[in-house]
């Protein structure tokens, strides 16, 4: 099928055409909640627009711990019914939707008792195993296996041997977070959504009790639509009680923020063929693979402070340096951290102060006519969240509608993935590109990687890597910009690539090789090249500021010294 390019003039066309005339369904928000309503209304045929305030993903769906998976230690609190959801999701996205972006990873879970351990976490492992294939979805990863000490540290020579007897190892998935919310997006669009980021809604239209749409401002342009639709989806997140408040109404639930921060680390600073998950005395933590480095994770504290910048203290930095190092035989340091990002999870409020027994299951609720708000959930779990919350809207149009069928939508990139990864040396041969970058864009792009190199057969140069981060091809850049509605430098540097967290630098080095690939796509002149490279080291700067701060209050103070970047 034809892809969707989301270049600066798709955009504008965008809001015109919502504007035009009255939609089926106006979408609020692009993390992968509403990107996957807007996908899902789209291909029931319904008229659909999404407009997100800022970036796709930029709120919390960019800033997760980048897991596909079932929740083991949901078992733990029994909640069967959202595990076994959970990996039938997994296996959909797996083997039919996006097998480009979610791969296999493994993860080791050192034993720490002998006799009752073993028997206790084995049982939920096969268990977790067993409810995956029962679901017909599990075929496409390796079954769990018990290790003794002396096999566990042959596959993860990191630990300490005093710290395990024996583990534990088993399979869920991984992806590139705001990459899968950015394909998401264009597959919506493809099917005929209009899509316009950087479009901050105001207001919602009235008549009566009734909403009948929103006022739409154009963050980037200026200027203000109004835009009608017959049912409005509120899919906003942590924002989703101010979304709210916009309409008078408190809504039925409330949505509680919880900060989960991550370090990413070098690949050679820790020496295992597998990723790691250990108990914490709050929750848990994941060691995990994540190309040449590792992502260490996460926290669980509540957050009452700025939502779009959440912001790591050092003591949230010291927190999980303490919890790693105590398994591992050559500790991690400060100097060992490349990179630091915190997000936000949305939790429905419960009756629990802590903030990790609170709620992962999702909401949908028709507080007043013509909006439905939907919140809560799990990455993992979004194409539900999505069906539901279309079917909710669905009740209120005046007309029949075809049932979802997201589950057999491949997202665009997902067709012909395989026979072109099976291909990658000829194609290395053919475009003289060596295998292994066939093999990144394949990973990053699935078949749309053609694309990328019809820019390269162009333009020979974008074949060339980024000078000062070396995974990333220039062709990236341009292509960021030109097809995925990139439209600031920190959108390339952040959410289309991750070389903010990446690289030591984390990207200032390659803020002004990018922002020049960028300004000829997006019509920049030289000052506003300028003043996209100035705000991006302000961002980096205030940061890196932040995560010495000794806790939540200052360290949100300090993050809030760099403002989001508008063309003047």
């Amino acid at each position: 099928m034809r892809t969707a390019t989301l270049g600066p003039a798709q955009r504008a066309e965008s809001l015109a055409g919502m504007a035009e005339r009255e939609l089926d369904v106006l979408v609020v928000g692009a993390g992968v909640v509403g990107a996957g309503t807007a996908l899902d209304a789209a291909t029931r045929g319904l008229s659909t627009g999404l407009v997100e305030a800022r970036d796709w993903a930029s709120g919390t769906s960019s800033r997760s711990s980048k897991l596909i998976h079932g929740g083991l230690r949901y078992l733990e609190m029994l909640d069967f019914a959202l595990v076994r959801e959970a990996l039938k999701e997994r296996g959909l996205l797996l083997e039919r939707l996006a097998p480009h972006l979610v791969k296999p990873v493994p993860f080791l879970y050192p034993l720490q008792h002998k006799g009752w351990e073993r028997l206790y976490a084995g049982s939920g492992v096969a268990l977790y195993d067993g409810m995956s294939m029962a679901r017909g979805h599990g075929r496409g990863l390796p079954a769990h296996r018990h290790l003794t000490r002396r096999n566990a540290l042959r596959v993860a020579p990191c630990l300490k041997k005093d710290a395990l007897v024996g583990a534990l190892q088993y399979y869920d998935a991984q992806m590139d977070d705001a990459r899968y919310v950015a394909t998401l997006v264009r597959t919506a669009a493809s099917y005929g959504a209009k899509v316009a980021n950087r479009a901050r809604v105001t207001g919602f239209l009235r008549e009566g009790e009734r909403v009948v749409g929103a006022r739409v401002q154009d963050v980037e342009a200026g200027g203000e639509y109004e835009v009608r639709a017959k049912q409005v989806v509120n899919a906003t997140g942590v924002w989703t009680d101010d979304t709210q408040a916009m309409v008078g109404e408190r809504g039925q639930f409330h949505v509680r923020a919880s900060k989960g921060i991550h370090l990413v680390v070098p690949k050679d600073r820790i020496h295992s063929t597998t990723g790691l998950i250990l108990r914490t005395e709050k929750s848990v933590l994941f060691v995990i693979p994540w190309g040449r480095h590792w992502i260490v994770g996460t926290t669980d504290t509540d957050w009452d402070l700025d939502k779009a910048h959440p912001a790591a203290s050092s003591a949230d930095i010291d927190y999980l340096l303490e919890h790693v190092n105590s398994v591992l035989a050559v500790p991690l340091t400060r100097d060992d951290v490349q990179g630091v990002y915190a997000g936000l999870r949305p939790l429905l409020a419960g009756e629990s102060d802590a903030t990790s027994k609170l709620s992962r299951e999702h909401t949908v609720a028709h507080p007043v006519p013509g909006l439905v708000v939907v919140a809560g959930g799990k990455y993992t779990t979004y194409r539900v969240m999505a069906k539901d919350a279309v079917d909710a809207a669905v009740h209120g149009l005046d007309q029949r509608v075809a049932e979802c069928v997201t589950e057999d939508v491949p997202l665009l990139g997902a067709e012909g993935y395989r026979a072109l990864w099976n291909a990658r040396a000829r194609t290395a041969a053919r475009t003289g590109l060596h295998v292994a970058r066939v093999e990144h864009l394949l990973n990053r792009y699935g078949a749309m990687a053609e694309e990328l190199l019809d820019l390269i057969g162009t333009d020979p140069s974008l074949g060339e890597p980024l000078r000062a981060a070396e995974d990333y091809l220039r062709a990236e850049v341009v292509y960021a910009a030109s097809h995925e509605g990139a439209r600031h430098l920190d959108d390339v540097l952040t959410r289309r690539t991750r070389i903010s967290i990446e690289t030591f630098d984390r990207g200032t080095r390659s803020a002004r090789e990018a922002a020049e690939l960028m300004a000829p796509v997006l019509g920049w002149d030289k000052d506003q090249v300028e003043r996209e490279i100035e705000h991006y080291r302000k961002r980096v700067e205030a940061e890196r500021e932040s995560q010495r701060q000794p806790d939540d209050l200052t360290a949100d103070a300090a993050r809030l010294g760099a403002p989001d970047i508008v063309p003047l």
